[in-house]
């Protein structure tokens, strides 16, 4: 009878081992499937989503702010390239180009003519539709 006692009690470590190994090796293969790739992988499409929503809420607001940047505007057709004298006055050159058609043209002209008549000031003037005065836009 001791025998069988002692017996039964060795099959009972062993079962106990066995349950207690089992439960660990179960446990931690959940903890490693839960930590390995169920959390990164929910963690990374929520980051991937967010991602995703910050470079389109960014590129949206550039586009927007490049709408109202980019809106159409008035632009004169014709601009004149007017001289003063040392007081100030409007005077008259005669031999000088003083109508033109682009703005870039217009300029280049004044800067020239302010190196062969130093003793004058240019303004670059247009006429802007909607407004009753001509427009300054460079003096030099």
């Amino acid at each position: 009878m001791g025998k069988l006692v002692a017996l039964f009690r060795i099959r009972t470590y062993i079962y106990t081992y066995i349950a207690t190994v089992l439960a660990v090796v179960s446990f931690s293969n959940f903890m490693v499937q839960l930590f390995g790739q169920t959390i990164p992988s929910t963690v990374l499409a929520f980051f991937r989503e967010a991602g995703v929503a910050v470079v389109l809420g960014a590129v949206f607001v550039f586009v927007f702010l490049w709408f109202l940047k980019a809106r159409p505007r008035n632009r004169p057709q014709n601009y004149s390239v007017v001289p003063f004298d040392v007081f100030g006055s409007e005077s008259s050159i005669s031999g000088i180009r003083t109508e033109f058609h682009t703005h870039d043209v217009a300029w280049s002209y004044m800067r020239q003519y302010k190196e062969a008549y130093p003793l004058y000031n240019f303004a670059l003037v247009s006429d802007v539709p909607g407004s009753p005065k001509r427009t300054i836009f460079r003096y030099i």
